[in-house]
């Protein structure tokens, strides 16, 4: 098993950024994929960015292009958030997969707000 803790969520204004980050521990090198989910209230959650093992990388159509998703080490993988909107507001999670398991983080709040 993955434990994985995010950090980095925060309130910023529409139009800003932030950096999320999500540390792994655990039985990292069986993760197959890194991913990135957000839930906003009252919404199902879903799949915002993620990463292979082989750095290939996807994006939801509401991010492309303001998010980007990263392996910062082998333990740490990041979404850097520009250009934020208001509908962006919502608990991130991070999530690992591999051919056993899910594990998910407990989620981070971001808030896009004036």
């Amino acid at each position: 098993q993955v434990q994985l803790v995010e950090s980095g969520g925060g309130l910023v204004q529409p139009g800003g950024s932030l950096r999320l980050s999500c540390a792994a521990s655990g039985n990292i090198f069986t993760i197959v994929v890194m991913g990135w989910y957000r839930q906003a209230p009252g919404k199902q959650r879903e799949l915002v960015a993620s990463i292979t093992a082989g750095d290939v990388t996807t994006y939801s159509d509401s991010v492309k292009g303001r998010f980007t998703i990263s392996r910062d080490n082998d333990k740490t993988v990041s979404l850097k958030m520009n250009s934020l909107k208001p509908e962006d507001t919502a608990v991130y999670y991070c999530r690992a997969l591999s051919s056993t398991f899910i594990s998910w983080g407990q989620g981070t709040q971001v808030t896009v707000s004036s």
